[in-house]
Parts: C-alpha cells; sequence; structure tokens
C-alpha cells in the first residue's frame, strides 16, 4: 500500500467522495471531533469548569451541532454568532459575548435571547450595555475583560493580551472598570475575564495568569469583592507539522497548569474559550493540482484552492503540512511552492515544500485546517466559496 493510500485511509478520504465532491472542499473527520471532545470532558470531570466553543474558529452548522452535544458552551464575537450558536442548540445560559466593537443591535440580540454574560473590554462598553438593558427591562451578568500584559510570544497577529493590544481593560484601570460595573443598575458583575493569544504551545503564559489572577482575586478579596467565575480564555496551539502523531491538542498539560496554579474560592467556577484546540486537526483542504509550472529556481504546484479557501498562509506566513494524496511511490521527491490561482503575490499555501513529484491532477490535501480556514473563506475574483463535506467512522 502507498505512502498515499495511508493518508487517505487516516483521513477517511475515500476515492467516491473524491470522485463525488468538486475541489476545493473542505473534509471533516467527525470522528476526530468527538474523540476531541470526549478527551475534553474527561480532563474537566469533577472540576467546576466551564468550557464555551469559540464559534470564530469554525462556524460550519453541522460541526456546531455536534459540539453543541457535548454540552459545550460557546463563545460568540458577533451578532451573527449568536444566532448560529442558537440554531445549533447551544443554551443561551452557556453562551459569552465577547469583542471589543459590539454594537447596539448585536447587544440587544444578545438581551433578547438570554445570553449568559456579556464579556466587557471597555469603560463606554459598560455603560452602553446597562443602558440598553435598562431600556429593555432586563439585568445582564458581565464579565471584565482584563489585559494582563503578558507576551505569549505567538505571532504578533494573534497576540492579545498585552498592554499594546486592543483588547480588554488594562489591569491599572481595572479598579475604576469594577467601581463602575458595580455602579450600573442594570448590570451584575460576575466574573473577570482573559485572553492571551492564539496557538500557544509554550505552558508558561499560562502559569504567569494564574499568578497574576490569584493576586487579583486576593486584592479583591480584601476590598469584599467576589467573583462567580473566572474566564481564561483558550488559546491552547495544535501541531501543524505532524498532525498524524499529534491529532489531539495537549489538553491534560493545558488543564493541569490551572488545576496546580491557579486557586479558586469555593463554589467558584472556572471557564475556557477553546476554539482551534477542538476543531483544528479535524478538517483537512482538498484541492486538485492544476499547473506544475517550472521557473528559473523554482518549481511551483498551483491548485485550485488559494487564499480565498485558506486565508493564514498568507495573513499570518502560518504553517500547514501539504500532502499528495494521489501520488506513486516511486517517482522521488521534489520542492515546491504551492500556490493558488488568486491574483495576488501572497496566494502561497507552502514554500519549500517537499513533495512526491507531482503532476496535473493530483489531489493535495492540506492539513490541520479545521480551525480559521472555511470560516475565514471569502469570494474574492468572485471565486466560489469551498463547499464542505465529513465523515464520521
Amino acid at each position: 500500500m502507498s505512502t498515499s493510500q495511508n493518508i487517505k485511509d487516516q483521513l477517511h478520504l475515500t476515492d467516491e467522495v473524491l470522485a463525488a465532491t468538486p475541489t476545493p472542499f473542505y473534509f471533516y473527520d467527525l470522528g476526530l471531533l468527538d474523540s476531541t471532545l470526549e478527551c475534553i470532558n474527561s480532563e474537566i470531570a469533577g472540576y467546576p469548569y466551564v468550557v464555551h466553543y469559540a464559534v470564530k474558529a469554525n462556524g460550519n452548522p453541522r460541526l456546531l451541532s455536534e459540539i453543541a452535544r457535548y454540552g459545550m458552551g460557546a463563545d460568540l464575537v458577533s451578532g451573527g454568532e449568536i444566532l448560529a450558536a442558537l440554531q445549533a442548540g447551544f443554551p443561551p445560559g452557556l453562551m459569552n459575548y465577547s469583542g471589543v466593537g459590539k454594537t447596539d443591535r448585536e447587544i440587544c440580540i444578545g438581551l433578547e435571547h438570554g445570553i449568559g454574560i456579556f464579556n466587557v473590554e471597555s469603560l463606554p462598553e459598560l455603560e452602553v450595555i446597562d443602558q440598553l438593558a435598562g431600556s429593555m427591562g432586563k439585568a445582564v451578568r458581565v464579565a471584565i475583560r482584563v489585559n494582563p500584559d503578558i507576551d505569549a510570544h505567538t505571532h504578533r497577529y494573534i497576540t492579545t493580551g498585552t498592554a499594546d493590544d486592543k483588547f480588554g481593560i488594562s489591569i491599572d484601570r481595572l479598579g475604576q472598570a469594577v467601581e463602575l460595573a458595580r455602579s450600573l443598575p442594570h448590570l451584575h458583575l460576575s466574573g473577570l475575564h482573559f485572553h492571551l493569544g492564539s496557538q500557544m504551545t509554550d505552558m508558561r503564559p499560562y502559569v504567569m495568569l494564574c499568578d497574576v489572577i490569584n493576586g487579583l482575586l486576593d486584592h479583591y478579596e480584601e476590598q469584599g469583592i467576589t467573583f462567580e467565575f473566572i474566564n481564561v480564555g483558550g488559546g491552547l496551539g495544535i501541531d501543524y507539522d505532524d498532525p498524524d502523531e499529534h491529532p489531539m491538542a495537549d489538553f491534560g498539560q493545558y488543564f493541569g497548569v490551572f488545576k496546580r496554579h491557579l486557586r479558586l474560592r469555593p463554589h467558584q467556577q472556572l471557564h475556557f474559550e477553546l476554539g482551534r484546540a477542538i476543531v483544528g486537526q479535524c478538517g483537512s483542504l482538498i484541492s486538485r493540482v492544476v499547473f506544475v509550472k517550472e521557473a528559473r529556481s523554482k518549481r511551483f504546484v498551483i491548485l485550485d484552492a488559494g487564499m480565498t479557501d485558506l486565508v493564514r498562509p498568507a495573513l499570518y506566513h502560518a504553517r500547514h503540512q501539504v500532502q499528495n494524496l494521489t501520488a506513486g511511490c516511486s517517482g522521488g521527491q521534489e520542492t515546491y511552492d504551492v500556490v493558488g490561482p488568486v491574483c495576488e503575490s501572497t496566494d502561497v499555501l507552502a514554500r519549500d515544500c517537499r513533495l512526491p513529484v507531482t503532476h496535473r491532477g493530483d489531489i493535495i490535501a492540506i492539513r490541520s485546517a479545521g480551525a480559521y480556514g472555511e470560516s475565514m473563506a471569502s469570494t474574492y475574483n468572485m471565486r466560489s466559496l469551498p463547499l464542505s463535506c465529513f465523515t464520521k467512522p
């Protein structure tokens, strides 16, 4: 059996699916998604932990419905995501609404549907939510998103917890925010919210975050102020280099940090907002080779998928493993730049990529594309959005 056939078998991608589905398309392994969700629930069993799925990672309705079945909450950053999560069956009481620029209309959608928590990122936002809640005769639970000024050492575009980021309220203004939230008549200050960034595989920033939270809890308890819950965000990374060897994120190490280092108070919950770690490895972008092109010092594999289907390499210089699913095992290897058809020089999916000798018509899988792939796809160049299909072995 060839290496390419082994890869197809591991993906549970059949020749029948390839024949029936026009490329490019997203292919999701729901069996792996189920195993991932079962692992998370096993790790948090017996602890006062609540996991919310970050819908921005992938809002595909089929995936949302699968995740909701496991009792997860939803982390939301737009009115559209609120409606999608409701449609998928997430309980409103387990919904968190985050984001620095919530519009009045979006806030009202959350209020109308009774979502559980608004994660608030500025003092003016506190005042607006209070006004809108009052006009609707409602009271609402809020958490203050704190910017802890911790560098997560990820790509600068996905770091969110330093003093120069737009997110959250700086620690030196937290006291003012707490005082304001407690004074507004239609708000109930229920928690503190944090988020350091994305694609974090080094656990040290999470340990630092625990130290910051422990200090804040001590400080506010001295003032007689307690919180129902702490939300530590998400950001746990996955293995983009070897998804077959590590098909799941290291949930044991991740949750273990908080079990060991965070001093929760009695009857206090700890909330998490995981996205990439839940869906990242279950999705692959499947594409077809249109041309193989020789240049002076480069060979190009030109696909029918490009940055409109998977923008992460162009936007973040992200690396994904690229695999040829139809090449034989006897033709040797070559080094290629794998590019798309979009009329932009940044439409490069992988540089200096070692592949079996590749030909027009070969099928290519771009792995670990379940998060921030389909959800960020666009119709630039008037291209169609990629299809999606699923397997559940």
